[in-house]
């Protein structure tokens, strides 16, 4: 008899957690113990509910899905962490795996890619896109002959998202907007972001962030 896996669902868009539960329990051997929307809610669940896997989105209405992952990996670390979301994997998935994730799968992905990162994960496995394992590596190898510091070592996930949308040519406002956040917030994010990176001025930075944007496309 082949053993049961028990997932955990951690996403706050009602539509897309009944699509994961479609895709999960078509698998005879998986099922789902338990939804939830919020870091409090799931893990309230957690105290009653053994589950194996966790797949958890990033933005979780105004928490980070990833804070939850590290939770899970100190107080929990028998439950298998995955990140399903709708962020850039080239840009996010190096957090998420330093949060304690076992995976990341991107929400436009087919079911299938999604069922392959399980199967990856519950075999003690990491799972990444082809795409993103070439990047790390690249990543890595530059990072030991340049010595340079990939923006990701050094931001918060917020951060990283500010800086990605100022690449994309948004403006503060827009980024305000884009966030659900107040302008002097964003500023806030971007004056931590030119400390952070050393980076004098808000026109330099800007450039910077252009460029990077750039090359996680590439």
């Amino acid at each position: 008899m082949h053993k049961i896996v028990r997932f955990l669902i951690v996403d706050d868009h009602p539509l897309f957690r009944q699509g994961l539960v479609s895709v999960i329990e078509n698998v005879r051997t998986y099922q789902v113990r338990a939804q939830a929307t919020t870091i409090t809610e799931a893990l309230t669940l957690l105290e009653k509910t053994e589950v194996d896997v966790a797949l958890v989105d990033i933005s979780l209405q105004q928490e980070n899905g990833l804070e939850l992952v590290k939770t899970l990996k100190a107080c929990k670390p028998e439950v298998l962490s995955i990140v399903v979301s709708m962020y850039d994997e080239l840009i996010y998935a190096s957090s998420a795996l330093k949060a304690g994730a076992r995976g990341y799968v991107m929400k436009q992905e087919a079911a299938s890619s999604l069922l392959k990162a399980i199967e990856t994960v519950i075999k003690g496995k990491v799972y990444l896109s082809n795409d993103m394992r070439e990047r790390m590596l690249d990543t890595m190898l530059l990072q030991e002959s340049s010595q340079e510091i990939d923006p990701v070592e050094l931001l918060s996930l917020r951060e990283m998202e500010v800086l990605r949308l100022l690449g994309q040519g948004f403006g503060v406002s827009e980024i305000g907007k884009n966030l659900n956040l107040s302008v002097k917030t964003i500023n806030v994010y971007r004056d931590n972001i030119r400390h952070k990176l050393s980076i004098s001025d808000a026109g330099t930075l800007r450039k910077f962030a252009i460029k990077w944007v750039k090359s996680n496309e590439m």
